[in-house]
């Protein structure tokens, strides 16, 4: 029987902590044979041979390790014969036990599992996380960004000069193949928020998205595209957005030519630069119940908590741009908002449930 915590951790079921709740629950019963061998052997010697406690602790423990020292006294027959019996039930015991503990300890999964269990324990439990498959330049940015939002989130990576650094940066993380389907599993995408897939080759981002977007009908998906064709055939197989990072690249770097005080002004917001301004999108429910159904000028949340509401999305999806006051904010509708972090925390604290907020 498992521990508290280890049931707990065993939960979101995947084929690396099945193992190795296997291999612990056949651990711990391993130990407790040895034990009680032990006990029923130090009784056994005190009961028949009037032993005292150390030397019935001495003479059980070198007939189990069978070293072949001479007894503390004379056997009677009885004596000998419960020794006899605790020889022969000790080697299936003891051969068993080192099996259990041999494997516990040399197999290549369970000592990296070992060494790094406190950050698989956390991975294994989290939820309304992103994944990010891949740890190049690309990664390394929403790692970064990720981080100065507090967000959870888990590293896929293979690369082993990419897995160091991730263990440097103490950066949760999980070693294996993208296109096997465990490591997904693994990973929680049945239970994370998004799924960010940096790879530079093709086949495997689509390979990537079908296989997330199998496991997870609501998880949304985010991947990049180097042409036209490859981003239709991305979205096809389920991609929620279809990032051209050379496309958004030579905008920045055009819009740096005429118009350089906007593209700053946009890397403050957009926590480029210092972390001051913040984008915030607010879902309907996740407004307290007697803020809901409000027109936006009867929140009032420039005089609340200071925010600006710069954008509403409709239940179609399209935006309206600094909505009018008199719009109701009603069922599927999502509001973006805008304000520093003092801002935002009060805002959290008055209007929404759980202080929850994208």
């Amino acid at each position: 029987m498992l521990p508290q915590y280890l049931i707990k951790f065993s939960g979101k079921r995947t084929k690396r902590f099945d193992r190795v709740n296997k291999y612990v629950n056949n651990l711990l019963l391993a130990t407790l044979l040895l034990f009680l061998t032990i006990l029923i052997g130090i009784i056994g010697y005190i009961a028949i041979d009037d032993y005292s406690f150390s030397e019935a602790f001495y003479m059980t423990i070198i007939t189990l390790s069978t070293v072949g020292y001479g007894e503390v006294k004379p056997l009677s027959t009885e004596g000998q014969v419960f020794t006899s019996i605790l020889i022969i039930c000790n080697l299936g015991i003891f051969a068993y036990a080192i099996s259990i503990i041999s494997n516990f300890f040399i197999e290549g999964d369970l000592r990296t599992f070992i060494k790094h269990y406190k950050m698989y324990k956390k991975i294994h439990q989290m939820e309304e996380h992103t994944i990010i498959c891949g740890y190049g330049k690309l990664g390394r940015q929403i790692c970064a960004e990720l981080k100065i939002k507090n967000m959870p989130f888990v590293v896929i990576e293979n690369n082993k000069d990419k897995l160091s650094l991730l263990q440097k940066e103490k950066i949760n993380y999980l070693e294996g193949d993208i296109s096997k389907d465990d490591i997904l599993i693994e990973a929680g995408i049945e239970y994370a928020k998004a799924i960010v897939i940096t790879y530079s080759d093709k086949s495997l981002n689509v390979y990537t998205v079908l296989t997330a977007r199998e496991f997870n009908s609501k998880v949304k998906i985010i991947t990049r595209s180097s042409d036209d064709l490859s981003r239709k055939k991305l979205k096809r197989a389920g991609a929620d957005h279809v990032v051209r990072t050379e496309v958004i690249g030579g905008f920045y770097m055009a819009t740096l030519i005429h118009q350089p005080n906007i593209v700053e002004f946009f890397s403050l917001i957009s926590n480029m630069g210092d972390v001051i301004i913040h984008f915030k999108e607010v879902e309907f429910l996740d407004i307290k119940e007697e803020y809901r159904n409000k027109t936006v000028e009867e929140f009032s949340m420039q005089t609340r908590s200071g925010v600006n509401i710069i954008g509403l999305q409709y239940t179609d999806g399209h935006y309206d741009i600094n909505p009018k006051g008199d719009i109701i904010f009603s069922k599927g509708m999502k509001l973006v908002i805008l304000g520093d972090l003092n801002q935002i925390e009060l805002f959290n604290n008055q209007f929404l449930i759980n202080s929850k907020i994208s």
